[in-house]
């Protein structure tokens, strides 16, 4: 099985930035898609940023411009910098892999975006 953990959550202000990490156990290849989701307090969770190769890659629309998703394949490990973060960025986000067998999920870490 694939075991997905992610870390890098907290609190920031408006403005800040903030790095996620997810490390992955498992067979994971370059070609397997890697991303990011995010839930926030009533609201169902979204796409945010999406990974298959360093020249494959997608953003949502709400943060394009200002996250950035990369991989490093030799630490099967996937990272989401968030910059000029804003209020509406607070939600728990997920760290995803799509696999032959099927989807994997982390368990999700918080990032909360306040003054």
């Amino acid at each position: 099985q694939v075991h997905l953990v992610e870390s890098g959550g907290g609190l920031v202000q408006p403005g800040g930035s903030l790095t996620l990490s997810c490390a992955a156990s498992g067979t994971i290849f370059s070609f397997n898609p890697m991303g990011w989701f995010r839930q926030a307090p009533g609201k169902q969770r979204e796409f945010v940023a999406t990974i298959a190769s360093s020249i494959s890659t997608n953003y949502a629309d709400s943060v394009k411009g200002r996250f950035t998703i990369s991989r490093d394949n030799a630490k099967n490990t996937v990272y989401l910098q968030m910059n000029s973060l804003k209020t509406e960025d607070t939600a728990v986000y997920y760290c995803n892999v799509q696999t032959i067998t099927g989807p994997y999920w982390g368990q999700g870490t918080q990032v909360t975006v306040s003054s």
